[in-house]
């Protein structure tokens, strides 16, 4: 890699500088400071939806397609093929997921999704986006020095294996399916997807090994 530094503390640091509100993000605040003034809404149980939509209800729906890519050669092969209709058939499909790739990560090879241009987002299978998502820190530094970004998540991947950034468009968003974890093997599909995270899918994090899941 480059010699270009860039520290954990400036990673933040930028994700905070430049993730300013747009005009409708100013909008949706304003009317939240609004009625919650008025005592209608608490912002506390917002951020709850907001949180269980971004990290859990929406997350899980991916984390049951790539189960059952592990569990089921059959379907990880049409998911290779036809991303798009093999997540349907599963019941997941709909806006911002109407044209899916999925990227298999293999002993040789990470993948990593970004969205240079501004936020694509698988959300049928993903939920909602992490803030750090859209952040231009990550946009572009993911492409500049993705082994540095990954090391920053906590992913430290051995020097000869090669990451390929994908970058997601209108026209095409993807999901990363994780190499199975050690030790899963004989697990149901169920307990499978418990050991996948919404960051293993965008490649910013592994799969849960089942002794810490």
């Amino acid at each position: 890699m480059s010699g270009h530094h860039h520290d954990h503390d400036d990673h933040v640091h930028d994700h905070e500088h430049d993730n300013q509100y747009s005009d409708m993000q100013a909008r949706v605040k304003a009317l939240e400071t609004l009625l919650t003034e008025k005592g209608l809404i608490d912002p506390a149980a917002i951020d709850a939806i907001v949180d269980t939509y971004e990290t859990k209800i929406g997350p899980r729906n991916g984390a049951r397609v790539v189960a059952k890519a592990w569990s089921d050669p059959d379907f990880a092969d049409w998911l290779r093929r036809d991303a798009t209709a093999a997540i349907a058939s599963l019941g997941y499909a709909g806006r911002q997921g109407e044209h899916m790739r999925a990227v298999f990560n293999t002993v040789e090879t990470h993948n990593l999704v970004v969205c240079t241009l501004c936020s694509c987002y698988p959300w049928s299978v993903l939920g909602l986006p992490p803030v750090w998502y859209k952040a231009p820190a990550y946009r572009s530094r993911a492409v500049i020095d993705p082994r540095g970004v990954l090391a920053e998540f906590g992913v430290s991947l051995p020097d000869e294996m090669g990451i390929r950034v994908w970058d997601s468009t209108a026209e095409l968003r993807y999901l990363v399916v994780p190499l199975r974890p050690a030790g899963s093997e004989g697990l149901d599909e169920e307990r499978l997807a418990d050991l996948v995270t919404r960051d293993s899918m965008i490649g910013t994090g592994l799969a849960l090994s089942p002794e810490v899941s």
